[in-house]
């Protein structure tokens, strides 16, 4: 049986790790490398050090870049609407917007690259696609429509646009669950080239971050705005009202 990828990004870069193993424990670092023409898949076993050399690149800027994609995790300390969803559009927003295209290109590799094996994630980089515009359109709802409301105070009609974002988490969540599926958790099977790897990697955390993401508007942000309504008894002659 596969051991499950670990997904947990180092709390300190080093320049003497693989850059294979940094793609892979570091989300979003195989953009970086792309861009740089870094070869962190045949080539990944150098350290950062000797790619940055051998490339005449600045070790100093390169790390500094890496270090920006260690995600925090912590709320911000005032959890009033205007703090929080500046924190939701900085650290989920954007960073929705960064992961997706890069997972997209590393799936369509994946399944071109090893689409003999029975274990590629057949449908993979379309489901992305398909997950990516969702999220799109999502985000851009709640940035120019329901965001403003709140951070103005809400009003008596801001449960609508609520409700309707509730309801496109309960289709996200759905989306996950089709994502573990065609992806076995976002466990690599033992074979598979660091490119397979980084994807799965970037599978996981995107899937974290879009449910701590989800978690945050639903349990923290949404219910400052929803009134509780009275209870109202089962609607029998129980006498519970």
């Amino acid at each position: 049986m596969n051991a499950r990828l670990e997904t947990t990004a180092p709390d300190t870069l080093s320049a003497d790790q693989a850059i294979g193993q940094i793609a892979v424990q570091l989300p979003g670092a195989t953009a970086v490398f792309r861009r740089l023409k870094l070869d962190f898949c045949c080539g990944g076993q150098i350290s950062l050090r000797q790619a940055a050399n051998d490339r005449n690149l600045n070790l100093p800027a390169l790390l500094e870049e890496l270090g920006t994609l260690q995600r925090p995790r912590a709320l911000p300390e005032a959890q009033e609407p205007a703090a929080l969803i500046d924190h939701i559009l900085a650290r989920y927003h954007e960073v929705h917007r960064a992961q997706l295209p890069e997972l997209i290109r590393m799936a369509r590799r994946v399944e071109a690259v090893h689409r003999e094996s029975p274990d590629v994630p057949r449908g993979l980089a379309d489901f992305l696609e398909h997950m990516e515009q969702e999220l799109l359109s999502h985000m851009m709802k709640e940035e120019q429509v329901l965001f403003p409301m709140l951070k103005a105070g809400g009003n008596a009609f801001v449960v609508n646009p609520i409700t309707m974002m509730r309801h496109e988490h309960t289709d996200h969540g759905e989306a996950l669950e089709r994502l573990a599926a065609l992806t076995h958790d976002a466990t690599p099977p033992a074979s598979a080239c660091n490119t397979w790897r980084a994807l799965y990697a970037g599978i996981a955390q995107l899937s974290e971050d879009l449910i701590n993401h989800i978690h945050l508007e639903n349990n923290l942000l949404f219910p400052q705005f929803e009134t509780p309504q009275p209870a109202q008894g089962c609607g029998t002659a129980c006498g519970c009202s």
